[in-house]
């Protein structure tokens, strides 16, 4: 599992909008990185779209944001046109990155239990390096918590 001051684990995952989305390749400045469990279900919903409202003030950050998900790159392109969604969707159909990150982990669900998608956030500034991690996220306000922890990361007072 990744802290924070580590370096973020390299990646290359297909994008809905086609082509592939490779960690190591993006033009630098800061990602969020939010992994999610499913595509057009309502929490998910609700964060894709809070996280596509607050997108000019994180591109004013010098920062991206991408979703990643289980869900397939049609998936995604589906569920980004219905909504309206802005924000990058990438697709990791086999856990490897989700894992990577630590947001992989057994849950216990309806007296079940399985192993699923930790609703995790991370932050990885512009050197490629964890700068903070928010797991098992609560949705509403989460972006904009996002936000405030990227303005106090960058020194940028509120006034």
């Amino acid at each position: 599992m990744v802290e924070v001051g580590d370096e973020a684990p390299d990646f290359c995952l297909p994008m809905a909008t086609g082509g592939d989305f490779c960690l190591k390749e993006r033009k630098k400045g800061w990602l969020v990185l939010y992994f999610y469990p499913k595509d057009n279900t309502s929490g998910c919903t609700r964060e894709a779209l809070d996280f596509t409202d607050h997108l000019p003030q994180f591109q004013q950050l010098d920062a991206e944001v991408a979703g990643i998900s289980r869900d397939s790159p049609a998936s995604h392109e589906k569920f980004a046109a219905k909504h309206g969604l802005k924000v990058l969707l990438l697709s990791d159909p086999d856990h490897r990155v989700t894992e990577a990150y630590g947001a992989w982990a057994l849950k216990r669900m309806y007296g079940k239990e399985g192993y699923g998608v930790i609703r995790s956030t991370l932050l990885i500034d512009p050197e490629g390096r964890i700068a903070h991690i928010w797991r098992k996220v609560k949705v509403d306000g989460h972006a904009s918590i996002v936000k405030k922890k990227l303005e106090q990361l960058q020194g940028i007072a509120e006034g």
